[in-house]
């Protein structure tokens, strides 16, 4: 479980780790939601340095944090960093694509593969169709060009 006092310990090396990485002008909302995860939101003019593209320099950024805060803590628990909304923006935006894609399927009954994604957007693909009775997903392929297909039942 994460205490208050581990959370202020969290938000004080997150503030100065963006300090040393020359960041400034942002806020920073840290947040433990379940026993054994923390939610970091950062908010700030200029994002997209820390996001990167396609939010690889973001998924860099929450690895090291938690490297650092396992270590400073001594303990292990899930971190979740999220930039000006960005993840849960493209959550949101993943949701939308594949529920179109499977009325489409639904529709049609071709089977339709989606852009490759991330391991992380291909499982919130899975888990948005997992309750659908007419459609049906695998995902595809190898590496960086791992997709979801999407096909009727």
């Amino acid at each position: 479980m994460i205490t208050q006092e581990e959370l202020g310990v969290i938000k004080a090396t997150v503030e100065e780790f963006l300090a040393k990485m020359t960041v400034i002008g942002f806020t920073l909302q840290a947040t433990s939601p379940a026993s054994d995860a923390v939610d970091l939101r950062i908010d700030l003019a200029e994002p997209q340095f820390l996001i990167g593209q396609d939010g690889k320099t973001l998924l860099d950024l929450q690895r090291l944090l938690k490297i650092v805060l396992h270590k400073k803590l001594g303990k292990v628990f899930y971190v979740k960093l999220d930039i000006n909304e960005y993840n849960t923006k493209k959550t949101e935006h993943v949701k939308k694509m594949a529920s179109q894609a499977a009325d489409q399927v639904s529709l049609t009954g071709i089977s339709k593969t989606l852009p490759p994604m991330s391991s992380y957007e291909r499982r919130i693909v899975h888990a948005e169709l997992a309750g659908r009775s007419d459609v049906t997903t695998e995902s595809q392929g190898e590496g960086e060009s791992r997709s979801v297909v999407i096909m009727p039942r």
